[in-house]
């Protein structure tokens, strides 16, 4: 069998849009307040804009990405980038609530391309470069959903909201060219037809406890990211006077978070993962007791940011190395598992986070975020010990 080895150019060339297309996604949550404000209406209504995103993301997770076992992957990404753009040119020039919310969908179903390429990454890389190939493409992943905070939220305080999904739309024109151009074409083994390859995804799921637990932890953490994230924007104009600019700013605060993707990625290579696994609950309970306290503190939220995206950023690495761990013809259908999971946690994030504001402001917040991450931790704990009394 010849030896995998991806190219650190095509590798990067998927940090890039692994970044550039799940930005899409997070625009929208630091211009919460000037959506609301633009079409008149309360907080708990725009908190629908991040949630039917996830939703979408969610859908497109479950219904496109396991193509990616059937299909060559770059095919789906060339159909799938026509409908990112008219996707944002519709969120653009939206003359409602209800126009931008059904728009949001199509954003979130349609940029869903990163999670094509980090199989992709796992399949063209050695057991070796494995993890630091998954490394690099979640922190391009990653860096994307923090730093696209801080760009829209600068954006739209100075230039308005719509201003971001018109750019956005245009960054995508060039990136679908150098795709066109650099992806390779794998052909996939699978040769059953879509029914059964989407029947499939649950007989992976009732079969492997491994992907089971890994999608109730990444479910569990990203829900509390997300109410963290929705609120955030409440809470700097409630009690900070300050707009959408500085809400986004923490995004850059985050991005120091990210680059522990590629160290974990290396160091899940050498490193138990169990522990690894761990270790990053306890920061993410951590980064919980901070904002408790800190909600009326610059300075205390800034370390619980610090703190959340290096926990969570993790555990999600971590996370996907147990997946991939095996069963690599099957990998677009497990990261489907994996990752639908994971949104779902992030839509009943945003819900519960939004009413979590509504009637108890920031403590509330913060103490779901707690909740949900010492269920990480328990969970985790619980597993490690009936696999010791199984053993």
């Amino acid at each position: 069998m010849p030896q995998k080895n991806i190219s650190n150019s095509l590798l990067y060339l998927m940090f890039i849009t692994a970044g550039l297309v799940v930005a899409n996604i997070y625009y929208c949550q630091p211009l919460l307040a000037l959506i609301a404000n633009w079409f008149h209406v309360n907080e708990i209504e725009v908190s629908n804009v991040p949630l039917f995103t996830q939703i979408g993301y969610a859908a497109g997770l479950l219904f496109m990405i396991p193509l990616g076992d059937k299909y060559a992957t770059k095919k789906i990404i060339i159909i799938d980038f026509f409908l990112i753009i008219a996707s944002l040119l519709a969120a653009a020039t939206a003359t409602s609530l209800t126009v931008f919310t059904i728009s949001s969908f199509f954003i979130g179903f349609s940029s869903s391309i990163p999670q094509l390429l980090v199989p992709m990454a796992a399949h063209l890389s050695d057991e070796k470069t494995r993890g630091r190939a998954i490394g690099i493409v979640m922190s391009g992943l990653l860096m994307g959903i923090l730093g696209s905070r801080f760009i829209s939220g600068f954006l739209g305080e100075f230039i308005g909201w719509q201003s971001v999904f018109f750019l956005a739309s245009l960054v995508m024109v060039p990136l679908f060219v150098f795709l066109i151009i650099k992806l390779p074409d794998i052909k996939p083994d699978y040769k059953g037809t879509y029914l059964k390859l989407m029947q499939s995804i649950y007989s992976i799921f009732k079969s492997n406890s491994t992907v089971r637990l890994a999608a109730l932890r990444g479910a569990l953490a990203f829900a509390g990211l997300s109410a963290f994230w929705t609120t955030l924007t409440f809470l700097m104009e409630e009690s900070f006077n300050y707009g959408s600019a500085t809400t986004g700013s923490f995004g850059i605060l985050g991005i120091v978070g990210a680059l522990t993707a590629n160290v974990v990625g290396k160091k899940n290579n050498a490193t138990n993962k169990n522990k690894l696994i761990t270790f990053s609950s306890i920061i993410l309970i951590i980064s919980w007791c901070v904002f408790f306290v800190s909600g009326t503190s610059m300075i205390g939220l800034i370390i619980g940011v610090l703190l959340i995206d290096m926990g969570f950023q993790s555990l999600h690495i971590t996370n996907q190395s147990c997946i991939f761990s095996n069963n690599l013809e099957a990998k677009n259908r497990i990261n489907t598992i994996y990752m639908v999971s994971f949104f779902i946690g992030g839509s009943l994030g945003t819900f519960i986070g939004a009413i979590a504001w509504s009637y108890f402001k920031w403590y509330g917040v913060s103490i779901v975020g707690l909740s949900l991450s010492l269920a990480i931790l328990i969970v985790h704990l619980f597993y490690l010990k009936r696999s010791a009394i199984v053993k």
